[in-house]
Order: structure tokens, then C-alpha cells, then sequence
């Protein structure tokens, strides 16, 4: 049978090396890669669908759950933020001893 067929650039790229470095003509490696791919599709096995269980974690109303990574930096920057503040505060620091 003949079609027109569109394949993108990098793809017909990869097509014409394969047939370069088998020595057979393009429409011949395209019809291998077809014939491959669709034996691959027809070997996978069909297993039931997975079924996803929703589960309520319970966050408090206003977080975006879609921003939880933002969050997360947010606190550690605040909590390294606490931690610059208890290492310059003058009444933390040891006084050294001088030895006479």
C-alpha cells in the first residue's frame, strides 16, 4: 500500500542511519520500526487498570497543595533565618577567658 506519511525530523533522521548502517532502503527500515513497535504493543501484557485510592491528609485550609515545594523552602530558608540570628546574637556568645 501507498501513503504519505509525516515523521519528524529527528525521527527520519534516526530511520535513515538505521537503513544506512543495514543497507537497505528507507521505506523498508520504516516498515521494520513499524512492524517492531507494534509486536512490542501487541506483547505487553493487559493487566487491570490501576485503581487509585484518594486519601484526605488533613492540611489546614489555605495551602495550596500545589505549592508544597515552595513551602517547604520557605520554611527552611525561615528556620536557617533563626539560626543566623541565635549564632550573631551577643548575649549567646562565650566570652573567652584570658589566661594572666
Amino acid at each position: 500500500m501507498r501513503t504519505t506519511l509525516t515523521i519528524d525530523d529527528d525521527l527520519a533522521g534516526l530511520l535513515k542511519q538505521r537503513a544506512r548502517e543495514l543497507g537497505i532502503p528507507f521505506k523498508e527500515a520504516v516498515n521494520r520500526a513499524i512492524r517492531a513497535g507494534l509486536g512490542e504493543a501487541a506483547k505487553t501484557p493487559r493487566g487491570k487498570p490501576v485503581k487509585t485510592v484518594p486519601h484526605s491528609f488533613g492540611f489546614r485550609p489555605g495551602i495550596d497543595l500545589d505549592k508544597l515545594g515552595q513551602l517547604a523552602d520557605e520554611m527552611e530558608a525561615e528556620g536557617f533565618a533563626e539560626a543566623l540570628e541565635r549564632f550573631h546574637d551577643p548575649s549567646r556568645r562565650k566570652r573567652s577567658r584570658s589566661r594572666s
